[in-house]
């Protein structure tokens, strides 16, 4: 734990110089000034509380539906939500169903000694990763019941390495590893640890999502009765795709919601596609008509928009990877991606299902969606693919409560 603890220190020191020039770097360091303080100031007497640990906000999105079922299951408990990134805590710091919502302080002893004293959790969660020497060894001298939810093992981790020893005795500290898939649990098998099987919690929040889609009427309007393509999170390589495949089909509405809210790109789009392109915040009823894109130049839209479509693109495949494919999927539609897609379960399985693909260039789109005509035989069984792949992985959340009420039934 020596060499650990020296390297939490110098980790703690790279982040205060890179916060010199990164944003980033500068609101991780500065959330954490006087942190442990203000977490035990706002801590309330004689509350029951269990502690939530995401990293970011992806993590935070598979462990959102076991939070909300948690304050469902068990209202007088308090939730005690932590981040260790800013793009989790910065987004979510307001999120409602979370009674406190925190930067982790950093893994030293004092650090761990003070937050644990201060919030005094009856179960801890940690989501899919993160595995903080420090703050385990303490849960499990704490004798802290401690769950690892929705995690994936890789035989490259750490874990399976000759220095990894330290990490594997970190494994005994969860009463319970909630996995999602028989490949992680063989691997964990192998070291001597038991885990189960849950599934991923995101197929029950994308089922949730589906069930609350808001009505859209202007999106009712700007599709007619045509059919509706829409690109989902969009960056540059995305978007050159979809606008050649919709100067290729005039005869098709398309929708963009771009990743990032670009001017630059917008203004792309407005000029490259022939059809004519209107904006959801600054349309009229002519553009609306006469357009033949709409760009979603605003957030929290896309999961209902995709109730609307026919068929879906989802962006980020050129990037550093795909972006949700579930929140397009739960809607039993065909989808696509680009070519960075292999460290996604979901999309792996969908591609094998005959449910989504994947592609790289224009031609390889066109290939993929001139088959796909509406209620066609083929664009059926890639939309029943996708619907019932996530119909069928559903359930994860409530394993998961139901194991965690051992510990949370009401005293």
């Amino acid at each position: 734990m020596l060499l650990y603890n020296i390297g939490i220190r110098l980790y703690e020191c790279s982040a205060a110089m890179a916060g010199l020039w990164s944003s980033k770097a500068r609101k991780w360091r500065m959330g954490r000034q006087g942190l442990l303080e203000t977490i035990t100031q706002s801590m309330k007497p004689h509350e029951r509380r269990v502690w939530i640990h995401a990293a970011s906000l992806g993590e935070f999105e598979q462990g959102r539906p076991v939070i909300e079922q948690l304050k469902r299951a068990y209202p007088d408990i308090k939730v005690v939500l932590t981040f260790f990134s800013p793009s989790g805590y910065e987004i979510r710091k307001d999120y409602p169903n979370a009674d406190y919502v925190f930067y982790l302080p950093t893994d030293t002893p004092r650090n761990v000694a003070h937050f644990l004293d201060a919030i005094k959790p009856e179960v801890a969660i940690i989501i899919k990763y993160e595995f903080w020497l420090g703050y385990l060894k303490a849960l499990r001298q704490r004798n802290i019941p401690t769950y690892l939810i929705s995690s994936i093992f890789r035989r490259n981790s750490i874990f399976f390495s000759p220095w990894g020893g330290a990490w594997r005795k970190a494994l005994t500290t969860y009463r319970g590893i909630y996995v999602q898939d028989e490949a992680s649990q063989g691997l964990l098998k192998e070291l001597g640890v038991d885990s189960i099987v849950a599934g991923d919690t995101r197929f029950d929040r994308v089922r949730d999502i589906a069930r609350a889609a808001k009505v859209l009427p202007l999106v009712e309007r700007f599709r007619g009765k045509s059919p509706l393509f829409v690109a989902g999170s969009t960056w540059g390589r995305d978007e050159e795709l979809i606008i050649d495949l919709a100067n290729r089909h005039p005869d098709i509405k398309f929708i963009i919601a771009p990743h990032e809210i670009c001017e630059a790109r917008m203004c792309h789009i407005e000029t490259h596609i022939a059809g004519g392109v209107t904006r959801y915040t600054t349309h009229n009823d002519d553009s609306l008509a006469s357009s033949q894109c709409l760009i979603l130049d605003t957030i929290g839209l896309l999961s209902s928009v995709y109730r609307y479509a026919t068929w879906a693109y989802i962006g980020g495949g050129f990037g550093r990877g795909i972006h949700n494919t579930l929140e397009a999927a739960t809607f039993a539609i065909p989808i696509a991606f680009g070519p960075r897609y292999q460290k996604f379960k979901e999309a792996r399985d969908m591609i094998a299902l005959g449910a989504a693909h994947s592609v790289s260039e224009t031609k390889e789109l066109e290939a993929w969606f001139a088959p796909l005509t509406p209620n066609s035989a083929a664009w059926h069984e890639a939309s029943s693919a996708a619907g019932d792949y996530t119909a069928k992985n559903c359930g994860a959340t409530a394993r998961i409560v139901e194991a965690l009420g051992e510990h949370l039934t009401s005293k």
